[in-house]
Protein backbone atom coordinates (compact mmCIF):
# COMPACT_ATOMS: atom_id res chain seq x y z
CA UNK A 1 0.00 0.00 0.00
CA UNK A 2 1.10 3.30 -0.95
CA UNK A 3 0.30 7.04 0.25
CA UNK A 4 -1.02 7.31 -2.77
CA UNK A 5 -3.60 4.39 -1.64
CA UNK A 6 -4.81 6.16 1.70
CA UNK A 7 -5.48 9.13 -0.61
CA UNK A 8 -7.02 7.89 -3.07
CA UNK A 9 -9.28 5.69 0.01
CA UNK A 10 -9.21 2.83 1.92
CA UNK A 11 -11.48 1.35 4.41
CA UNK A 12 -9.47 -0.34 7.67
CA UNK A 13 -11.35 -2.40 10.06
CA UNK A 14 -9.89 -2.06 13.59
CA UNK A 15 -10.69 -4.15 16.62
CA UNK A 16 -11.06 -1.14 19.23
CA UNK A 17 -8.87 -1.69 22.34
CA UNK A 18 -10.86 -1.30 25.89
CA UNK A 19 -10.73 2.20 27.13
CA UNK A 20 -9.85 3.99 24.14
CA UNK A 21 -12.04 6.59 22.16
CA UNK A 22 -13.23 6.39 18.95
CA UNK A 23 -11.32 9.22 18.54
CA UNK A 24 -7.56 8.43 19.81
CA UNK A 25 -7.93 5.19 17.62
CA UNK A 26 -8.41 7.72 14.69
CA UNK A 27 -5.62 9.99 15.36
CA UNK A 28 -3.49 6.77 16.39
CA UNK A 29 -4.13 5.65 12.38
CA UNK A 30 -3.82 8.68 11.08
CA UNK A 31 -0.31 9.68 12.72
CA UNK A 32 1.08 6.54 11.39
CA UNK A 33 0.10 6.44 7.89
CA UNK A 34 1.50 10.25 7.81
CA UNK A 35 4.61 8.80 9.78
CA UNK A 36 5.10 6.43 7.90
CA UNK A 37 4.57 7.94 4.60
CA UNK A 38 6.14 11.32 5.26
CA UNK A 39 3.05 12.84 4.13
CA UNK A 40 1.79 16.21 6.07
CA UNK A 41 -2.04 15.66 5.66
CA UNK A 42 -4.67 12.94 4.78
CA UNK A 43 -8.37 12.93 5.89
CA UNK A 44 -9.30 10.07 8.32
CA UNK A 45 -12.33 9.46 10.19
CA UNK A 46 -14.59 6.34 11.76
CA UNK A 47 -17.99 5.45 10.36
CA UNK A 48 -19.92 5.41 14.16
CA UNK A 49 -18.40 5.77 18.03
CA UNK A 50 -17.91 3.23 20.12
CA UNK A 51 -17.51 4.11 23.70
CA UNK A 52 -14.38 3.92 25.81
CA UNK A 53 -15.63 0.65 27.73
CA UNK A 54 -16.69 -1.04 24.19
CA UNK A 55 -14.76 -3.13 21.98
CA UNK A 56 -15.01 -4.34 18.57
CA UNK A 57 -15.06 -2.96 15.31
CA UNK A 58 -14.36 0.25 14.54
CA UNK A 59 -14.61 1.06 10.27
CA UNK A 60 -11.94 3.51 9.83
CA UNK A 61 -12.24 5.58 6.52
CA UNK A 62 -9.14 7.16 4.50
CA UNK A 63 -8.57 9.67 1.92
CA UNK A 64 -11.89 9.74 -0.23
CA UNK A 65 -13.89 6.97 1.35
CA UNK A 66 -14.35 9.63 4.20
CA UNK A 67 -17.53 10.39 1.97
CA UNK A 68 -18.87 7.06 2.56
CA UNK A 69 -19.32 7.39 6.33
CA UNK A 70 -22.17 8.21 6.54
CA UNK A 71 -23.29 5.24 4.12
CA UNK A 72 -21.32 2.84 6.75
CA UNK A 73 -23.15 5.05 9.65
CA UNK A 74 -26.64 3.94 8.49
CA UNK A 75 -25.96 -0.02 8.11
CA UNK A 76 -27.15 -2.27 10.48
CA UNK A 77 -25.08 -2.90 13.72
CA UNK A 78 -24.18 -5.81 15.42
CA UNK A 79 -23.30 -6.29 19.09
CA UNK A 80 -22.55 -9.02 22.06
CA UNK A 81 -21.96 -8.22 25.56
CA UNK A 82 -23.44 -8.84 29.35
CA UNK A 83 -25.64 -6.92 31.33
CA UNK A 84 -25.61 -7.03 35.13
CA UNK A 85 -29.05 -7.40 37.21
CA UNK A 86 -29.68 -6.01 40.41
CA UNK A 87 -27.93 -2.58 39.98
CA UNK A 88 -28.46 0.48 37.98
CA UNK A 89 -25.41 3.12 37.27
CA UNK A 90 -26.76 6.77 36.61
CA UNK A 91 -24.40 6.36 32.71
CA UNK A 92 -26.13 2.64 32.37
CA UNK A 93 -22.60 1.18 32.49
CA UNK A 94 -19.77 1.00 34.26
CA UNK A 95 -18.60 4.76 34.09
CA UNK A 96 -20.24 5.97 36.84
CA UNK A 97 -20.69 4.28 40.41
CA UNK A 98 -23.73 1.83 41.59
CA UNK A 99 -26.75 4.06 42.79
CA UNK A 100 -29.48 1.39 43.45
CA UNK A 101 -29.17 -1.71 44.01
CA UNK A 102 -32.32 -4.47 44.33
CA UNK A 103 -33.26 -7.66 44.81
CA UNK A 104 -33.31 -10.92 42.00
CA UNK A 105 -33.91 -13.51 43.92
CA UNK A 106 -37.29 -14.10 42.10
CA UNK A 107 -35.91 -13.23 38.58
CA UNK A 108 -35.74 -16.32 36.33
CA UNK A 109 -34.59 -17.45 33.09
CA UNK A 110 -37.95 -17.89 31.76
CA UNK A 111 -38.35 -13.51 32.91
CA UNK A 112 -35.54 -13.14 31.54
CA UNK A 113 -36.35 -14.97 28.16
CA UNK A 114 -39.86 -13.49 28.00
CA UNK A 115 -38.49 -9.68 28.54
CA UNK A 116 -36.34 -9.90 25.47
CA UNK A 117 -39.46 -9.78 23.23
CA UNK A 118 -40.95 -6.60 23.94
CA UNK A 119 -37.77 -4.83 22.57
CA UNK A 120 -38.16 -6.65 19.14
CA UNK A 121 -39.00 -4.71 16.31
CA UNK A 122 -39.20 -0.41 15.92
CA UNK A 123 -39.47 0.77 19.49
CA UNK A 124 -39.07 4.42 21.46
CA UNK A 125 -36.32 4.52 23.26
CA UNK A 126 -34.69 7.52 25.40
CA UNK A 127 -31.05 7.90 24.83
CA UNK A 128 -28.45 8.55 28.15
CA UNK A 129 -27.69 11.48 29.78
CA UNK A 130 -24.40 10.39 29.95
CA UNK A 131 -24.03 10.98 26.05
CA UNK A 132 -22.52 13.17 23.79
CA UNK A 133 -25.76 14.04 22.21
CA UNK A 134 -26.42 18.32 22.24
CA UNK A 135 -29.16 20.10 23.77
CA UNK A 136 -29.48 23.54 23.11
CA UNK A 137 -25.44 23.44 21.89
CA UNK A 138 -24.21 21.51 24.97
CA UNK A 139 -23.56 17.63 25.74
CA UNK A 140 -25.63 15.97 27.28
CA UNK A 141 -23.20 14.56 29.89
CA UNK A 142 -22.36 18.26 30.33
CA UNK A 143 -25.79 18.71 31.88
CA UNK A 144 -25.40 15.20 33.58
CA UNK A 145 -21.86 16.32 35.37
CA UNK A 146 -23.28 19.32 36.44
CA UNK A 147 -26.49 17.91 38.03
CA UNK A 148 -28.99 19.96 35.90
CA UNK A 149 -31.76 17.66 34.84
CA UNK A 150 -33.10 17.98 31.34
CA UNK A 151 -35.36 16.60 29.22
CA UNK A 152 -34.30 13.81 26.57
CA UNK A 153 -36.84 13.04 24.02
CA UNK A 154 -37.37 9.68 22.78
CA UNK A 155 -36.58 8.43 19.26
CA UNK A 156 -37.34 5.84 17.21
CA UNK A 157 -34.96 2.76 16.53
CA UNK A 158 -35.14 -0.85 15.40
CA UNK A 159 -34.11 -4.19 16.80
CA UNK A 160 -34.16 -7.12 14.47
CA UNK A 161 -32.32 -9.36 17.07
CA UNK A 162 -32.02 -9.69 20.48
CA UNK A 163 -30.75 -13.24 21.94
CA UNK A 164 -30.15 -14.18 25.62
CA UNK A 165 -26.99 -16.43 24.83
CA UNK A 166 -25.89 -17.44 28.83
CA UNK A 167 -27.61 -16.73 32.02
CA UNK A 168 -25.38 -16.64 35.15
CA UNK A 169 -26.98 -14.71 37.23
CA UNK A 170 -26.42 -11.78 38.22
CA UNK A 171 -24.92 -11.27 34.59
CA UNK A 172 -26.61 -11.89 30.88
CA UNK A 173 -25.01 -12.36 27.96
CA UNK A 174 -26.68 -11.27 25.48
CA UNK A 175 -26.49 -10.54 21.50
CA UNK A 176 -28.39 -8.01 19.76
CA UNK A 177 -28.73 -6.53 15.89
CA UNK A 178 -29.67 -2.97 16.29
CA UNK A 179 -30.32 -0.07 13.34
CA UNK A 180 -28.36 3.23 14.33
CA UNK A 181 -28.97 5.49 16.80
CA UNK A 182 -29.47 2.62 19.22
CA UNK A 183 -27.99 2.48 22.84
CA UNK A 184 -27.12 -0.68 24.00
CA UNK A 185 -26.53 1.00 27.52
CA UNK A 186 -30.38 2.17 27.08
CA UNK A 187 -31.27 -0.92 26.19
CA UNK A 188 -29.69 -2.33 29.64
CA UNK A 189 -31.50 -0.07 31.37
CA UNK A 190 -34.85 -0.63 29.88
CA UNK A 191 -34.02 -4.32 30.42
CA UNK A 192 -33.69 -3.99 33.74
CA UNK A 193 -37.22 -2.12 34.15
CA UNK A 194 -39.12 -4.98 31.78
CA UNK A 195 -38.01 -7.34 34.54
CA UNK A 196 -39.35 -4.74 37.30
CA UNK A 197 -35.56 -4.80 38.77
CA UNK A 198 -32.36 -2.83 37.57
CA UNK A 199 -29.73 -3.20 35.07
CA UNK A 200 -26.51 -1.96 33.64
CA UNK A 201 -24.44 -2.86 30.49
CA UNK A 202 -21.33 -4.33 32.14
CA UNK A 203 -19.56 -5.69 28.75
CA UNK A 204 -20.03 -4.59 25.21
CA UNK A 205 -18.16 -5.47 21.94
CA UNK A 206 -19.19 -4.35 18.48
CA UNK A 207 -19.15 -7.91 16.00
CA UNK A 208 -20.92 -6.06 12.76
CA UNK A 209 -21.79 -3.15 11.02
CA UNK A 210 -23.43 -4.02 7.74
CA UNK A 211 -21.55 -6.67 5.49
CA UNK A 212 -18.22 -5.74 7.83
CA UNK A 213 -17.06 -8.18 10.87
CA UNK A 214 -14.47 -8.19 13.59
CA UNK A 215 -13.48 -11.44 12.10
CA UNK A 216 -12.10 -9.23 9.20
CA UNK A 217 -10.25 -6.96 11.93
CA UNK A 218 -7.09 -5.99 13.07
CA UNK A 219 -5.50 -4.20 16.07
CA UNK A 220 -3.46 -1.23 15.72
CA UNK A 221 -0.32 -2.62 16.47
CA UNK A 222 -0.77 -4.86 13.61
CA UNK A 223 -2.15 -2.12 11.60
CA UNK A 224 1.13 -0.53 12.67
CA UNK A 225 2.87 -3.31 11.38
CA UNK A 226 1.54 -3.63 8.13
CA UNK A 227 2.95 -0.21 7.07
CA UNK A 228 6.60 0.46 5.74
CA UNK A 229 9.01 1.49 8.23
Amino acid sequence: MTAEDYKEGQVILIDKPLEWTSFQAVNKIRWLIKKSFGIKKIKVGHAGTLDPLATGLLIICTGKFTKRIDTFQAQEKEYTGTFTLGATTPSYDLETEINNTFDISEITSEKIQEATKQFLGEIQQQPPVFSALKKEGKRLYEYARSGEEIEIPFRTITISEFEITKIELPIVHFKVACSKGTYIRSLANDFGKALNNGAHLSALRRTKIGDFSIDKAIDIEAFEKSLPS
